[in-house]
């Protein structure tokens, strides 16, 4: 709703005001230690916007910026050419007192990036294309770097999202090296002009400017991916890994309904498939593959502006011909940070959004935490009382089942253009490549 926001902070500082206030003692009485304030973002798309420096100094002594986190999307950070991953509290709390972070000299794979994006295809059909080539090729705490003339191509906030789901593809982290996107990014970003052009300059002296092309490093194994393949995409119900295209959407749910759960199916009988329930809700009635949930969230997808303005543009579309998401099925918009609602609300796609249900709920981790909100009780009731299999939408990074919601137990992860898409069509049973998203 349009109150989501302000009901949220509300809460949130009710629920947090002696850590809030713990937290703005410790920065006044330590020098090295700053706080976002809350409500600004999630931390990773603050790191890229706002905090990362790409190169430190003591004295006279430069070394490039690294980072350590307490969650497992810190390597969203190596988008712009910064060694940084997760790592445990404890581990954490040994480095803020200057103790070292060690590891065992990792394989380094190789990712060759060849060609380009093609017209319609976005980061995150590009994301869950390595998500589910490198989880076969069991990368699992390996370094991944990408490289070749496909990777300089990318944007940083395209190389962001790659990075972001490091664990899911299960890598330590997916490194994309210091080249002029990265120095733009900087400058686009409000870093100072000094600091660019001191970046560059010792990252050229080191050798380390610049993607590498084909044969110029020797990785412990070299893999490839032509972007020119790449096509619109979801994965699920259950797994990161598991990429659908667009077209075989319907057909792949409909395959799963039935198919047992050790082949990651539900396990259901195929002649209950078309079956539809009545609920407590005024002309409200469920059926399988219905879209409950449908979420613009996480940083995975909310620091790319392409992909924002895009989902942009179709609720624009779509409001304007009177289509509309049906009111049970639970929309939101939470992006990683305060840059996101700006740039939307100059472009005049805020209120488009918001016409079809994705209000700004707030600026943090929502529903790919599983805090969207629970459903409404006569939902919960006819999805537990007739064994629905509903399903969500989301632009997050992780779908593993009842993460999302204990109910809901297909889950998807789609670019945000697609999440406006499929609440639109409120249903997962649909290839949306050939049938229409409704009628005007």
């Amino acid at each position: 709703t349009p109150q989501a926001l302000q009901q949220n902070m509300t809460l949130e500082f009710e629920r947090n005001r002696e850590r809030y206030q713990f937290m703005k003692w410790g920065m006044q009485a330590f020098e090295a230690f700053r706080v976002v304030p809350p409500g600004i973002g999630i931390v990773h798309q603050v790191n890229l916007e706002y905090l990362f420096e790409g190169l430190r100094h003591t004295g006279d002594l430069y070394y490039p910026d690294t980072l350590v986190g307490t969650d497992s999307h810190t390597t969203m950070i190596n988008g712009v050419g910064v060694v940084g991953w997760g790592v445990g509290g404890i581990e954490a709390e040994a480095g803020m007192l200057g103790q070292p972070v060690y590891f065992l000299t990792p394989d380094v794979i190789g990712v060759e990036l060849r060609g380009r994006l093609p017209e319609g295809a976005t980061a995150t059909d590009l994301v869950l294309r390595v998500t589910e080539m490198l989880r076969r090729e069991k990368v699992v705490g390996k370094f991944v770097e990408f490289f070749g003339e496909g990777t300089a191509a990318l944007s940083v906030t395209d190389r962001a999202t790659i990075a972001n789901m490091a664990p899911e593809y299960g890598a330590t982290m997916g490194f994309f090296p210091v080249d002029e996107k990265t120095v733009a990014y900087m400058r686009g970003t409000g870093r100072s002009e000094e600091s660019c052009e001191l970046i560059e300059a010792y990252f050229r002296a080191q050798q380390l400017f610049g993607v590498p092309r084909a044969g110029e490093i020797d990785y412990t194994r070299t893999l490839t991916l032509d972007l020119d393949t790449i096509v619109p995409s979801l994965a699920g119900p259950s797994r990161p890994q598991d990429r659908i295209e667009l077209p075989a959407m319907r057909r792949t749910f409909e395959a799963l309904f039935s198919a047992p759960p050790a082949d990651n199916g539900f396990g259901r009988d195929a002649a209950q498939l078309d079956k539809r329930v009545a609920t407590q809700l005024d002309g409200v009635d469920l059926g399988h593959g219905d879209i409950l949930i449908a979420a613009i969230t996480s940083c995975t997808n909310t620091s790319n502006p392409a992909v924002m303005i895009a989902a942009g543009l179709l609720a624009r579309k779509a409001a304007a011909r009177g289509l509309r998401v049906k009111p049970h099925i639970k929309t939101s918009l939470a992006p990683g940070s305060r840059v996101v609602t700006e740039y939307l609300g100059k472009a005049g796609l805020l209120e488009p959004l918001a016409t079809l249900g994705f209000a700004l709920a707030g600026y943090g981790c929502t529903t790919c935490i599983g805090n969207s909100g629970d459903l409404a009780p006569a939902l919960n009731e006819a999805i537990t009382g007739n064994d629905i299999v509903a399903a969500a939408v989301l632009s997050g990074n992780r779908n593993f089942e009842a993460r999302i919601h204990p109910n809901i137990r297909a889950n998807y992860l789609a670019s945000p253009p697609l999440v406006v898409a499929y609440a639109l069509a409120g249903t997962a049973r649909i290839d949306l490549s050939s049938e229409a998203l409704g009628t005007d």
